[in-house]
């Protein structure tokens, strides 16, 4: 089976590895690091300039001549370091995979995707009762990038560590502490315990391009001082794996144990941090990604001044706006965020954002979606004040707001009670079967709530469960099912091809485009 897996730890003790589990299977890289080079010079100069029966076979000859790395892989293998650790790993009774994303049943990310190191060293299942904590020993990689001895890696390499111990490519091992880590964006600081002058490395000042060549130096599979070449395949890409997500794709062969190596450019500096692979097997097929240094250098100076990150809070649940969503809004083009809900309390409604908005830019630079949003809000930290551009009742408009902390995510409330409605009206052609929240236990006073849902019906399809609360209905709050089959009727003479109805599961809001003409 196919998958994308953040490189696993490398278990030395006979004890299971220790990984986590993410929405794509893809190995964190554990046991060595991966090193980029962006561009390689001299090919501007490989013009022809013979002629004849031998000229042909001279170009050839010159389009297949390997470039060499091995001048930058003497400049930086001497701050890439082996990391290894020694952990503690609650054994906790699972009927599922901790930390992965809930997909819908048969939905092809949850078979397709997981971490690296789902399976672990000695043939159990994760998904076994486990019931005890367990020690032992995992082997990632890293990084040093000042004199002094900080050292960066991947957070799912330390996590849970209680010993961390470095080994230079020399073969000198010294002990470190871990001084901050960021589960969001996967990354970890280090700071070597002894003092001394340490060679190190830095961050590239502007982003590799597509088709630059890239190298990895680190410790896969427990190996050591690896190197692989390849090139930068792709930028921008979403693994599911956080909230923040824009990875380097790179085709340099990385395996378990590159968790938290470099990816230098040819010039030596750093333009990533290897986290993930994609692998049917559990080894590199030549799909690896990578950290972007951009990403990675904000998030370290915070580790180093802070221990922690910071970061700005706008306070909305948003998401994509759809083909159908579009349309219900009459929007010109389907950029930008929908505001599902603007929390209370929460900077976005204090500055008056409110649901149905939908966000297209940010101080001016355009929103493509929910998850640049996201990105883009985190960016700019707490206390930020931006101006945020929407579309609200087909007119654009500028809010300013100033941003707050992003709070620590909290429990989602129970779900409501379900199946308790006392009268429930049917929308049989659309699958469903409203009644009144006020009628239902636990659903509270506003809206309608969805008490049943045919199987493969026009709202399930969408996404519709019993127990979500329908609050609107193109706009207009609703109190009984009548008020959602008028909607639906009047989209329908209006020409509509769907009613955009604002729904609340557990603690969460969100926007659906129900068609008004469902296919029977």
């Amino acid at each position: 089976m196919s998958s994308l897996k953040n490189l696993p730890s490398q278990n030395t003790t006979g004890e299971t590895s220790r990984s986590r589990h993410h929405s794509l299977r893809y190995a964190l890289l554990g046991a060595a690091a991966v090193i980029a080079v962006g561009g390689v010079s001299g090919y501007s100069n490989l013009s022809p300039i013979l002629s004849g029966p031998n000229a042909a076979h001279a170009q050839n000859a010159s389009a297949i001549a390997a470039p060499s790395f091995a001048d930058v892989v003497d400049q930086v293998r001497g701050a890439v370091v082996s990391v290894k650790v020694k952990i503690v790993e609650d054994r906790q009774v699972a009927s599922g995979r901790p930390g992965l994303p809930q997909f819908e049943p048969g939905d092809p990310l949850e078979r397709f995707f997981r971490r690296f190191g789902e399976e672990n060293g000695n043939g159990n299942s994760p998904s076994q009762p486990q019931a005890r904590p367990r020690t032992g020993m995992a082997q990632g990689s890293g990084f040093v990038i000042s004199a002094d001895g900080y050292v960066v890696t991947n957070n799912h390499v330390v996590d849970k560590a209680t010993e961390v111990s470095l080994t230079f490519d020399d073969g000198k091992t010294v002990a470190a502490t871990v001084v901050g880590t960021d589960p969001k964006t996967d990354l970890a600081l280090l700071k070597i315990k002894d003092s001394g002058t340490y060679k190190f490395v830095d961050f590239a000042a502007k982003s590799p391009r597509v088709g630059e060549w890239v190298i990895a130096v680190g410790n896969p599979f427990g190996l050591g001082g690896t190197v692989t070449a390849g090139i930068v395949s792709a930028r921008g890409r979403d693994i599911g794996s956080g909230p923040y997500d824009d990875y380097l794709q790179i085709d340099a062969p990385v395996n378990r144990g590159n968790s938290g190596g470099p990816t230098f450019n040819a010039q030596g500096q750093v333009v990533g941090v290897n986290t993930a692979i994609y692998s049917p097997s559990g080894g590199g097929v030549g799909i690896g990604f990578a950290i972007p240094a951009e990403v990675a250098k904000d998030v370290i100076a915070s580790l180093h001044d802070k221990g922690s990150v910071a970061r700005g809070w706008l306070g909305v649940q948003i998401q994509p706006v759809t083909a159908e969503i579009a349309d219900s809004l009459s929007l010109k083009s389907e950029k930008g965020a929908l505001v599902a809900e603007a929390q209370k309390g929460a900077p976005a409604a204090a500055a008056g954002l409110r649901s149905g908005d939908v966000i297209t830019a940010v101080n001016g630079d355009r929103i493509d979606g929910p998850r640049e949003l996201s990105r883009k809000i985190a960016s700019f930290g707490p206390e930020k004040k931006i101006d945020v551009t929407v579309v609200r009742d087909g007119s654009e408009k500028t809010i300013g707001v100033q941003l707050g902390v992003l709070p620590n995510e909290q429990r989602a409330d129970a779900a409501p009670q379900r199946n308790n409605a006392q009268r429930g009206d049917s929308l049989a052609r659309y699958g469903m079967t409203l009644a009144p929240a006020a009628q239902v236990a636990g659903a509270g006073r506003d809206g309608v709530v969805v008490s049943d849902v045919t199987a493969d019906g026009p709202a399930a399809q969408k996404g519709l469960r019993a127990g979500d609360v329908i609050l609107e209905a193109a706009g207009q709050a609703v109190s009984r099912p009548a008020d959602v089959t008028r909607a639906l009727d009047q989209a329908k003479k209006d020409g509509r091809k769907a009613v955009l109805l604002r729904v609340k599961s557990a603690d969460s809001t969100r926007f659906v485009a129900l068609a008004v003409n469902p296919l029977s």
